[in-house]
């Protein structure tokens, strides 16, 4: 029989719970089939609950063994128990003791949900709704809970006994083989980040001092073995500690502070209290694995969730609809973080490919929600860059719009005033209200309505009165679901370059509110007008990426190549390179498609070669001028009947072009920026290789003689994996002489190494060409690919996806098959990975009618699948809709 989409949880119908948990004891003896837990919760009737209420507890999957109240064991007629619900029908008046017996076996976990093992590592993974696979409990996340745990295990085979908070008590069990450790952890927290490691790891100690003089331990856990690959990630860490206490004045909270990294995770890490458990390649790395991309993610990662701490953990989400109140926040944090440690601006470019890449797309098709969603089917589908990323441009807007000391007055009173609460969206912008003295009402519809804005300008400049006047208009495109939307609050960062290339000063301003180089837009259509500008100026609007939307300005090539080259904004110098370049490529796709020849414009080769001249810029920010727009993103602007075969012919023949007006010029870059001496992962040494290897990819394309030997040599002479891998994908992707024997030279090279095979998987699965399809169906079969794990399923399936447009939208559909089957297959094993694989299909309807056809077929297959998982029946209903 068909399974069926869950009934939906509507943020209008929150109620508190009618009990409490207050405090948690729980007794866990480790065993790998049968580890038994025994559960103690001091339970407590809320006031406002009539007597006698029934007590529901979640569960899932779970058997009971065995219940006591207040230490006697219940009748079979006082309770209900089922694998998903257990139901006291009558609990006592007063407060009192519940006791629960669950029975669970961690190797058959293959969800990673919950208690489970990784490489004979026990762990567990409870956000958003794991810990009832552990026991039955108030799983939700405004029930906060003192917890202490007990952990038991064979100390042979687990000499590692980890949870939550501090270690209270440790020793051997007298008889036996086996010992415990008790962790008490005194901040009342949600089940979600409760936390237990087990296993036989290596400790990497390390410590800190805090602001107030407090000592701290600071431990990564690894197999044995990657200690010297822990180095980078504990530098982090004490970075992220004193950084946030510098910027944020937020100082940790524990005597100890524990990260343990294993190889079977769904998600990137988690942060729960004092034991975060991360995904382990987001810990491990050395130059010879790990690519200074790599670097950069771990020192993000490592800070997002360290930053939990106080946006997260000390103040929780009252409920899942809540849950950009902890992710959007603290992803603005990070990204802060990771700027100061890096180039601001190519830190700020990176963050904005990121959103248009994947959240523009999401916020534009069937998956579309807003930041905080009104319903949601299965929440470990929300986790998604609406939610992430788009949640940090809200909370960016709020500091650009309030400015910089009314913002940390803000965040300063939401710390103070919601410390160990759950708490609310309302509650955090009413912090800021307060502070500021500012009604955000009008400002809170950015957290209700799905969409991206559309913002539209045009222009006048009067000579005669000395005029400049800029008529503004906004509106979100129709969504399935949201029949109208309201003009929202957009900070729009401007200038207004004369013709010498510097900012105009201004006279007065009539038609909105303007907070220096800030203009409001809070309507749906505007009329500004700047008096006493003595020339025409152009418009540089949205610099900084002030707001998360689309801009649509009709800029002259000329004024455009004027912004690439004048512009003191570097956001707004990159975007008007990106500009030049879209408006070509998408020209260059339509002819393509229609089978007419096509010459790249000299205009746009011409910008894009200069950006090696601009040695003005650093590095990392001209690597980022010299990226041409994705296939993915030439398919979001053409927006229907779109032909990936057409996009990545035009793609290429840009690339050629520029090539080859480059040529030689490019070769003192490539040898110039090597990294010469020991690596350093260092953001100016990373923008070198960066900047190197972008040359790079131009020369292998230019046709020179020697382009391919160029490419072999780097590849074969790299000392690092940034330049060991940026050579081997165009060997590769490029179908260069020497492809095969460059896979297989890497492969002898890091056959021992997961997370290095892990990018020979992705840049086979990301090579155009028909015979990529066979190649990933082959390479399916390959003794390094485990279906089980999903940093592996990420790099070969994923990978082919997302990142390879004409192959996964093959005219013929084998694309979509082979997802869509390898999908149901994976949901089977861990509904997770298999949701976020199918979302891969968002974007089906913009395609050509063709394609679009086949793609419908393979998603109506999926969909009229038996048993199909809560997860992925969610994600595919939605993608139909």
């Amino acid at each position: 029989m068909r399974s069926e989409t869950a009934p939906a949880i509507r943020l209008e119908d929150y109620k508190p719970p009618l009990y409490r948990i207050d405090t948690v004891a729980l007794n866990v003896e480790l065993v790998p089939k049968a580890t038994r837990v025994t559960s103690t919760f001091q339970v407590e009737r809320q006031p406002d609950t009539a007597a006698g209420a029934p007590l529901v507890l979640d569960g899932d999957e779970l058997s009971l063994a065995g219940i006591r109240v207040n230490g006697k064991t219940l009748e079979e007629t006082a309770y209900t128990a089922t694998a998903d619900r257990l139901e006291l029908v009558s609990p006592p008046a007063e407060p009192f003791e519940l006791t629960l017996v669950t029975e669970l076996d961690p190797d058959a976990n293959t969800k990673l949900m919950g208690l489970y093992r990784s490489s004979a590592t026990y762990c567990t993974q409870c956000e958003a709704e794991g810990f009832r696979r552990i026991t039955y409990f108030l799983d939700r996340p405004d029930n906060l809970s003192v917890y202490t745990t007990r952990l038991e295990a064979s100390k042979a085979e687990c000499p590692v006994l980890l949870a939550n908070g501090n270690l209270a008590e440790a020793g051997d069990i007298e008889g036996t083989d086996r010992h415990y450790a008790i962790w008490h952890d005194p901040h009342p927290k949600p089940a979600y980040l409760f936390a237990l490691v087990a296993g036989d790891l290596a400790e990497v100690p390390d410590r800190f001092t805090t602001m107030s003089g407090k000592d701290v331990a600071l431990n990564i856990y690894v197999e044995h073995g990657k200690e010297g690959l822990c180095d980078w990630a504990m530098d982090s860490l004490k970075r992220s500690m004193r950084w946030d206490e510098e910027v944020f004045g937020r100082e940790y909270d524990l005597d100890v502070f524990n990260i343990v990294a294993v190889s079977d995770f769904n998600m990137g890490a988690m942060e729960n209290k004092g034991l975060n458990i991360f995904n382990d390649k987001y810990v491990l790395a050395d130059p010879e694995t790990a690519t200074d991309q790599d670097y950069a993610n771990i020192e993000a990662v490592i800070a997002h969730e360290y930053f939990h701490n106080w946006t997260g953990n000390r103040i929780t989400c009252r409920d899942w609809f809540q849950l950009c109140l902890k992710e959007g926040l603290t992803v603005f944090r990070d990204q802060e973080f990771s700027s100061d440690m890096r180039s601001r601006p190519a830190k700020r470019i990176a963050d904005v490919r990121l959103l248009k890449s994947h959240q523009f797309p999401e916020d534009a098709g069937p998956l579309a929600h807003p930041v905080r969603p009104r319903a949601y089917h299965e929440i470990n589908n929300f986790y998604t860059a609406t939610v992430y990323e788009k949640g940090a441009e809200v909370v960016r807007m709020l500091l650009t719009l309030l400015g910089e000391e009314a913002f940390h007055k803000g965040l300063d009173l939401y710390f103070e005033r919601h410390d160990g609460e759950a708490t609310t969206i309302e509650a955090f912008l009413a912090c800021f209200e307060e502070a500021s003295s500012t009604d955000l009402a009008q400002f809170s519809l950015w957290y209700e309505q799905a969409g991206t804005p559309v913002v539209s300008v045009e222009t006048e400049y009067d000579p005669d009165r000395k005029t400049f006047s800029v008529s503004l208009s906004q509106e979100i495109p129709p969504l399935a679901g949201q029949k109208s939307s309201k003009p929202a609050v957009i900070p729009l960062r401007f200038g207004l370059i004369g013709p010498n290339g510097e900012d105009m000063e201004t006279g007065s301003v009539e038609g909105a509110e303007v907070n220096g180089d800030v203009l409001v837009l809070d309507r749906a259509h505007q009329d500004v007008v700047f008096k006493n500008v003595a020339a025409a100026p152009v418009l540089s609007l949205l610099r900084g990426f002030s707001a998360p939307v689309r801009l649509n300005q009709p800029l002259q090539s000329k004024d455009l190549l004027f912004l690439a080259a004048q512009d003191r904004d570097p956001f707004n110098r990159w975007q008007a390179v990106q500009t030049l370049a879209m408006q070509d490529l998408v020209r260059l796709a339509g002819l393509v498609r229609d089978g007419v020849d096509g010459v790249p414009s000299e205009d746009v080769i011409g910008v894009l070669a200069s950006v090696l001249d601009e040695t003005q810029l650093d590095e990392a920010l001209r690597a980022q001028a010299l990226t041409l727009p994705s296939e993915a993103d030439i398919a979001q602007e053409i927006g229907k009947d779109v032909n990936p075969d057409a996009i990545h012919a035009a793609r290429e023949m840009l690339r050629r072009a520029v090539a080859t007006r480059l040529g030689p010029s490019l070769l003192p870059f490539i040898s110039g920026h090597s990294s010469g001496g020991s690596y350093s992962p260092d953001a100016q040494a990373a923008g070198k290789r960066s900047l190197a290897n972008r040359c790079l990819h131009y020369y292998a394309a230019s046709g020179a003689d020697d382009a391919a030997d160029l490419v072999w040599s780097r590849f074969s002479s790299a000392d690092n994996m940034t330049d060991r891998l940026a050579a081997l994908t165009l060997l590769v992707q490029d179908h260069m002489p020497r492809e095969e024997e460059a896979l297989t030279a890497y492969r002898q090279r890091h056959s021992g190494s997961s997370l290095a095979m892990d990018k020979w998987f992705m840049t086979q699965a990301m090579a155009p060409g028909d015979q990529t399809l066979e190649r990933v169906k082959a390479l399916m079969s390959d003794p390094s690919y485990d279906a089980g794990n999903p940093n592996r399923v990420r790099s070969l399936l994923q990978s082919f996806a997302t990142g390879n447009p004409t192959q996964f939208a093959r005219a013929d559909g084998a694309g979509f098959e082979l997802v869509a089957e390898s999908a149901l297959e994976i949901d089977k094993r861990n509904p997770q990975v298999a949701s976020r694989l199918l979302t891969s299909f968002r974007s089906w309807r913009a395609l050509d009618p063709q394609r679009s056809s086949l793609a419908e077929s393979a998603l109506l297959r999926v969909s009229a699948c038996e048993n199909l998982s809560r997860d992925s029946r969610d994600i595919v209903d939605r993608t139909l809709q």
